[in-house]
């Protein structure tokens, strides 16, 4: 009867728990999703700044492999910068803690959305590009900790939900750019630097607002040895004093975890006891991005002008898709928990499987049947509405879930690297992809899509409701190994119901 209580307790979203949700998401998440899209609608009156300012430091213009170079340079920087910021994960979030490590971020932003601010007035589009990789970096680190971080915060019946917000406001951001980049709102000769600007209000604004709120219990009472301070937090989380059955459960994963000890990177990738965990979200991380969900979203442009959408017009129906994304990734906030991360990434996966093999034919019967321009639209936001069920939100969910403590911050060094240099290689080789293949470059698309839906039948196990143990209790039968930490005997003294 205790334990019924207890678990009708867990449910509850409180107050404090949604609001440090709101701001870890809309300071960080946003921000990524906002800096993906916001140099698209501005593109042409930022190169045209690009070549007025060269022309007037040397009297010449930028010829066009140059122009468009430095413009490759500038897109390409920002993903570049994410795998450097994925890179000092580890560090921060064990040096400062998840809360501290997002604060401590926000000057990869509030710096950059400056420089940017400041660069035509400045006449220096050198500080774009700079500023492109600092606010990479910023969401190299906020792509990374802030999972992390609302995956130790949430109770476990809710870590699927709050898991799934990051990615919500990422696709947020997503439309708020193509909203703001508008023609006749700030996409002009004079809004773009204000437009490049608005990246660092959400990073000042969770500046101010997230000290006020609980550091992760977990690193708390892992990390930091500090059991008063860790009880303090779930008793603001959680709104109740009685969270003494939690910071048992977060004991016994502790001495779980002294058994392996720290895991670095390297030792991440020695360890048998975590291979399947290692493989498995490095095989999603890149079937995420591999997927061609960047191409889809590069190619639509092009698909909507042909089926006859008028060039001014393009900006709306692009601005349409985005909000598509928004509202699928709040369907998905709602059945993570009813329908389980297994089914979502398998039914995401399958949907964009069969729209990219669907577009390929459409764009290749694009000039010889008059309706298939309308499959083409059709297919594009069937593939966006895929990718927000399961492939968008879900792998860097399944990162908190599938490791425990020691090994998480390693394990999402490992993921966000091969999440950002999938995007900046998907980035730099689909338009030469798009030169050799034209209408059939989405077969590779389809084809990884329907080896990552293989991959997650044969391998990816059902983690909803599941602590981080039972978690890895099922992974330890697929690495045929005794426990989750085999190597130490401490284990052996943990009551029979962990092991």
């Amino acid at each position: 009867m205790e334990k019924e209580d207890q678990e009708k307790k867990e449910g509850k979203l409180t107050l404090v728990l949604a609001l440090a949700t709101l701001i870890a998401a809309f300071g960080s998440s946003f921000q990524y999703g906002y800096n993906v899209s916001v140099v698209n609608s501005p593109s042409e009156f930022m190169q045209q700044f690009y070549n007025n300012t060269y022309n007037e430091r040397t009297g010449e213009s930028l010829d066009s492999f140059t122009l468009t170079l430095l413009w490759s340079v500038t897109v390409s920087m920002y993903p570049f910068g994410g795998f450097l910021g994925s890179l000092l994960v580890g560090l921060l979030v064990d040096k400062l803690g998840r809360k501290g490590a997002l604060l401590f971020n926000n000057i990869f932003s509030i710096v950059p959305a400056i420089l940017m601010g400041c660069s035509k007035v400045a006449k220096t589009y050198e500080l774009i590009i700079a500023s492109r990789l600092l606010v990479g970096i910023c969401a190299g680190v906020s792509s990374n900790v802030v999972p992390m971080y609302l995956g130790e915060l949430a109770p476990k019946n809710l870590r699927g939900a709050l898991g799934v917000v990051p990615q919500l406001f990422i696709t947020i951001g997503i439309l708020v750019a193509q909203l703001f980049g508008f023609r006749d709102l700030l996409a002009n000769e004079e809004g773009w630097p204000i437009l490049l600007g608005l990246t660092g209000v959400p990073a000042a604004l969770q500046l101010i607002l997230l000290p006020f709120f609980p550091e992760s219990p977990r690193y708390l009472l892992i990390q930091k040895k500090d059991e008063s301070a860790a009880e303090k937090a779930l008793q603001r989380l959680r709104g109740w004093k009685d969270v003494q059955w939690e910071i048992e459960e977060i004991r016994k994963e502790d001495e779980a975890e002294k058994a392996a000890g720290f895991v670095s990177v390297w030792k991440l990738f020695k360890m048998r006891s975590l291979r399947w965990q290692l493989i498995s979200i490095i095989a999603l991380m890149a079937g995420q991005q591999l997927s061609g969900v960047n191409a889809i979203y590069y190619y639509a442009d092009e698909i909507y002008l042909s089926a006859g959408v008028k060039s001014n017009d393009v900006q709306f129906v692009t601005a349409g898709t985005g909000a598509v994304n928004v509202f699928m990734t709040i369907v998905t906030v709602f059945v993570v928990e009813l329908w389980g991360r297994r089914l979502l990434l398998l039914l995401g996966f399958s949907t964009c499987l069969t729209a990219c093999i669907v577009l390929t034919v459409a764009l290749a019967l694009q000039n010889t049947v008059t309706w298939m321009p309308y499959v083409s639209i059709v297919c594009i936001i069937g593939y966006v509405i895929g990718h927000a069920l399961g492939p968008s939100p879900i792998p860097a969910l399944l990162v908190t879930e599938i490791f425990l403590q020691s090994s998480r911050p390693a394990a999402y060094m490992i993921g966000g690297s091969v999440h950002w240099l999938s995007n900046f290689a998907v980035g730099l080789i689909f338009p030469f992809i798009q030169v050799g293949l034209g209408a059939y470059s989405f077969i590779i698309f389809a084809v990884i899509c329907l080896l990552t839906t293989i991959y997650i039948f044969m391998v990816i196990p059902e983690t909803k409701g599941k602590s981080f143990i039972e978690i890895n209790q099922i992974f330890a039968k697929k690495n045929k190994v005794s426990d989750v930490y085999p190597e130490k005997e401490e284990l052996q003294d943990l009551p029979p119901a962990m092991l």
